[in-house]
């Protein structure tokens, strides 16, 4: 019986630490990373070239431990406003104490740095640099309204940007979906911060809501679609993005309702929904970059 508890404490234990990092978001960046790699930055790769690429594994492997430390150190800092803003979710992350915590996380950072270095030095610099920010971000910046919105929505972008400079694919489609991506996200931190609104007033977070208004948030939530749809207009006109003009006028229809939904928002289940609408978008962004070349697939797999 005691090694049933013992089994069981350690099963609840990982799911709790699970949540802390967020497995389900880093999933969905390693993916995105291994498509981006596939169907943008080396289409002139076979398949197995890029999968069986140990250079690219490494990075992706720098990014999960580097992302895992950076929720982890996320967690540490916001745990008072958790258990106002998500008291479900606190009461599952706070299974594993906080010193554990922080023992995972020197340790990943340290583990995300050798992968780094097995690449090259400058991948290690890069995530170097990348630690410090994100804890720099949770510790100071996420407290200001213009520096939380801009430095969270650059942190969420950068592992894309490992990617990007070891391929050194430096075309306008990538820095147009880029851009893309870099407003979506801003977005989604801006509902972030409306739906946290209680527990960022009580712990003194000047976020953008606390500090202008609910009103004045929406309206520049409103400004960020519209900036999104720029580059949205330029890629319906790449032939080279193939069908995945479609998501992108897929894109268009689901803003034109989000925003109706955004001027009719007032709870923070509202916002809930609209936060999970821009996650909504996001995932398929990433699942539809396979629809760039639908050729890509089946050539790669002859090639190998």
């Amino acid at each position: 019986m005691p090694a049933n508890r013992k089994k069981y404490s350690f099963f609840f234990k990982f799911l709790s630490l699970l949540s802390v990092v967020r497995g389900y978001n880093i999933a969905i960046i390693v993916l995105a990373q291994y498509l981006a790699a596939i169907f943008i930055f080396s289409p002139d790769l076979s398949l197995k070239q890029v999968i069986f690429n140990l250079d690219l594994y490494f990075i992706v492997l720098a990014t999960i431990c580097v992302i895992a430390s950076g929720y982890i150190i996320n967690n540490f800092y916001d745990s008072k406003k958790d258990l106002i803003n998500k008291p479900i979710k606190s009461k599952i992350d706070s299974i594993v104490s906080q010193k554990i915590k922080l023992k995972i996380y020197f340790f990943l950072n340290f583990i995300g740095f050798v992968f780094g270095f097995l690449v090259s030095w400058r991948a290690a610099l890069f995530f170097a640099v990348y630690i410090f920010l994100i804890w720099l971000y949770s510790h100071k910046l996420k407290k200001y309204p213009l520096a939380g919105l801009f430095s969270a929505s650059i942190l969420s972008i950068l592992p894309f940007f490992a990617v990007f400079i070891y391929y050194k694919n430096f075309s306008t489609i990538i820095f147009t979906h880029a851009a893309f991506l870099f407003f979506v996200l801003m977005i989604r931190e801006l509902l972030k911060d409306l739906e946290n609104i209680k527990g960022d007033i009580v712990q003194d977070y000047k976020t953008i809501p606390v500090t202008y208004g609910e009103h004045f948030t929406k309206i520049l939530i409103t400004l960020m679609v519209l900036l999104t749809m720029n580059p949205v207009y330029f890629l319906w006109k790449y032939p080279e993005i193939g069908m995945m003009k479609y998501y992108f006028y897929f894109v268009g229809i689901v803003f034109s309702i989000f925003l109706i939904f955004l001027w009719k928002a007032r709870t923070k289940k509202d916002y809930v929904i609209l936060h999970n609408t821009i996650k909504l978008i996001i995932v398929v962004g990433v699942l539809s970059l396979m629809l760039i070349d639908t050729t890509v697939i089946i050539q790669r797999i002859i090639k190998v």
